[in-house]
């Protein structure tokens, strides 16, 4: 009997074997079970941590985003607690400065809109600091309680709400947005005063002595003056008087003032053609000419800085993309160059928060999403696991690898090999292509609904991701290696890569599939066009196809013109048509699955679909587009979300590793509950 038991639990272990080994490894599914840390603030007394964290949406609910819950770290005693749970969305947390109350933005249902509210921190219910009739885009706390500045466009025409019910609801395109102005509501009395008319404000920060408002202003409340038209403007909250600091070269990030209120950091483009806010400016407003105290910190740095912040009124503390790692650095007024304080390959984040004697970071690795990190003198401690499964996960390696493009450049990507590699074996190859291009990949964790990572690597491929020429994280001239050759040096760049896998004996060349979105979907038809016949498959997501109808269809043709091509269409029309997918179309043979949502006003949708229509009349492979309706330049449902990563993982499993005979199904079977 006992002999029998035994074969009989052998029988069972191997019945079982597929399925235990299918829940060790990361699959579409599960990776909408992962939260993660998202925003972290330090108290001004530096005795909590407030942040943020995703919580994932269950499929059982109604299609939308996931929710952002709010919890306090207690640094004396290590504990956390809730303030904000359940299903709730909580942004751009914040502190009063007695350090008794944490502000952050919310839609809750006693007021219209997203407000400003606050919580005790020794509890009680949330109650709001604004209760503006259009909710509140940005905001900022007087430094003594008093008050709140904040932006809100104005209320609506009760009239035009009226006849939109009886359906005179045209559209007037792009000329009847409202500003985005400025309001100081006083917390004491209640009253409010519009500080700014006929300009859009975008961001803004109060002064630490209360006399001044520094805001991010552009002419109009339109992307893409988002993007290139903001300026640096001082309000007095007196008078009302609104005055141009500083005339910045083209994109404008965050800023933040000294703690004795006389100079202004703030992170900005180099001149109109720099494709991304990454360095550092620092302007002394209290000069009789401050613009002539104006100076470049990240001068010749070949990095991006992606956060700032005051150590003290001398010093500054910033971070930055630095290739495919990150780092923390400590810049003096008056010294020619930063320290670091956190180096690379230590983990990855894009922006922190400071306060006596503690640095906090919202961090990831290759072995986890992000998570609150704290920095104490020289101790670096991680204070939350929020996905203990994740522990029970065998994860593919993941490295750094760096290669030289034909004319001798140094490229930096990341790189993930299959989970049970073996070597000399050779496998099949994804290329994951970033958008932007004024983005990079990092070497922390890199799986989500966009992007294969660990679940591809979980199925036998190398997933391979190149931060090619023009790319962020390696400085003003890397970046602009690509302003006017658009899918020229660049994709070379991928190309390089490819061959330097093959050449290691990592790679088949007849199986190489790539995909991304936005720009990454760009490179992606190019790749399935211009060079069909180096892949055999590709996914576009988002993607541009046409250059010239993209250009006129965009709601960013500004940033287009000044950081990417240079030139208007009409200088040259054969050029912006030379490098569009569907000139290429011709011939192609390689099978393309082409997805976008249908609100998208970054990349129109009919790029997509004159993609999917070159491809279907003249092309020699399977194509197939599909639509993601009320999803616009990326997916921000789950449904939607799942479906993607699903689709396109089907899509490569058949051309690169299966018979590549026809398409895979057009239809999918969820697993959801």
């Amino acid at each position: 009997m006992k002999h029998t038991s035994r074969m009989l639990a052998i029988v069972l272990l191997i019945a079982l074997t597929p399925l235990l080994q299918a829940q060790d490894v990361l699959t579409e599914r599960n990776i909408f079970d992962i939260t993660r840390v998202l925003e972290v603030k330090v108290s001004p007394d530096a005795r909590h941590i407030a942040y943020t964290v995703l919580e994932p949406r269950p499929f059982s609910e109604s299609p939308g985003s996931d929710y952002r819950t709010l919890h306090v770290l207690n640094r004396s005693t290590g504990e956390t607690r809730s303030y904000i749970g359940g299903k709730k969305l909580v942004y751009d947390i914040g502190w009063s400065a007695d350090a008794a109350m944490i502000t952050f933005r919310a839609r809750f249902d006693d007021l219209p809109g997203t407000q400003v509210y606050g919580i005790r921190l020794d509890g009680g219910e949330a109650f709001p600091l604004t209760m503006s009739s259009t909710g509140v885009r940005a905001y900022s706390l007087h430094p003594d309680g008093s008050a709140i500045a904040y932006v809100a466009t104005e209320a609506g025409d009760p009239a035009r709400r009226g006849l939109e019910r009886m359906g005179f609801n045209a559209e007037v395109y792009e000329e009847l947005n409202p500003d985005l102005n400025i309001y100081i509501r006083s917390l004491e009395d209640g009253t409010v005063r519009k500080m700014t008319e006929g300009v859009s404000a975008y961001d803004l920060a109060w002064s630490p002595d209360g006399d001044m408002i520094a805001a991010a202003i552009a002419p109009k409340n339109l992307v893409d003056h988002s993007y290139m038209f903001k300026r640096i403007h001082l309000l007095d909250p007196a008078s009302g008087e609104l005055n141009k600091l500083v005339e910045n070269p083209g994109k404008l990030g965050g800023f933040a003032w000294s703690p004795d209120s006389k100079n202004l950091a703030f992170i900005s483009a180099v001149a109109v053609w720099d494709s991304k806010e990454g360095s550092v400016f620092v302007i002394d407003v209290t000069a009789p000419k401050p613009f002539e105290s104006l100076r470049n910190y990240t001068q010749g740095f070949e990095g991006t800085v992606t956060d700032i912040a005051w150590k003290d009124a001398g010093t500054l503390l910033f971070a930055a993309e630095e290739g495919v790692e990150t780092t923390l650095r400590e810049q003096p007024l008056d010294a020619p160059s930063s320290s670091v304080l956190v180096k690379p390959n230590t983990f990855i984040f894009r922006s922190f928060s400071r306060g006596e004697g503690v640095i906090a970071f919202s961090a990831s690795t290759a072995q986890h999403p992000n998570e609150l990190y704290t920095l104490s003198g020289q101790r670096m401690e991680r204070q939350t696991i929020s996905n203990p499964w994740l522990k029970d996960m065998r994860l593919a390696r993941q490295e750094s690898f760096a290669y030289e493009a034909r004319d001798g450049l140094r490229i930096t990507s990341v790189l993930l090999y299959p989970l049970n590699y073996e070597p000399g074996k050779k496998y099949p190859l994804i290329v994951d292509i970033h958008g932007g291009p004024e983005s990079a990949y990092h070497n922390g964790w890199v799986t989500s609904y966009g992007n294969w990572g660990q679940v591809a690597a979980a199925r036998g491929y190398f997933v391979f991701m190149p931060n090619y020429r023009a790319s962020t994280g390696r400085g003003v001239e890397f970046a602009k290696m690509g302003l006017g050759d658009l899918a020229g040096k660049e994709f070379t760049d991928v190309l390089d890569g490819i061959d330097a896998l093959i050449d290691n004996g990592f790679v088949d060349e007849d199986r190489v599939g790539i995909g991304g979105g936005s720009y990454g979907g760009y490179f992606s038809a190019w790749a399935a066009t211009r060079h069909s016949s180096r892949f055999a498959a590709s996914v576009v997501f988002v993607g541009v196809s046409n250059q010239i109808s993209k250009r006129n269809t965009t709601d960013i043709p500004y940033e287009d013109y000044y950081v990417h091509w240079g030139i208007w269409t009409h200088e040259d029309v054969e050029k912006i048509w030379d490098r569009s997918p569907v000139k290429w179309a011709l011939g192609s043979t390689t099978p393309t699955l082409i997805l976008h949502g249908k609100e998208d006003p970054r990349v129109h949708p009919s790029q997509s679909l004159e993609l999917y229509r070159s491809l279907k009349l003249h092309g020699k492979a399977p194509v197939r587009l599909v639509w993601y309706p009320g999803e616009g330049h990326g997916n921000r449902r789950n449904p939607a979300r799942l479906d993607y990563i699903m689709r396109t993982m089907d899509w490569f499993d058949h051309y690169l590793k299966g018979n590549g005979q026809g398409a895979p199904p057009a239809e999918l079977s969820y697993p959801v509950d």
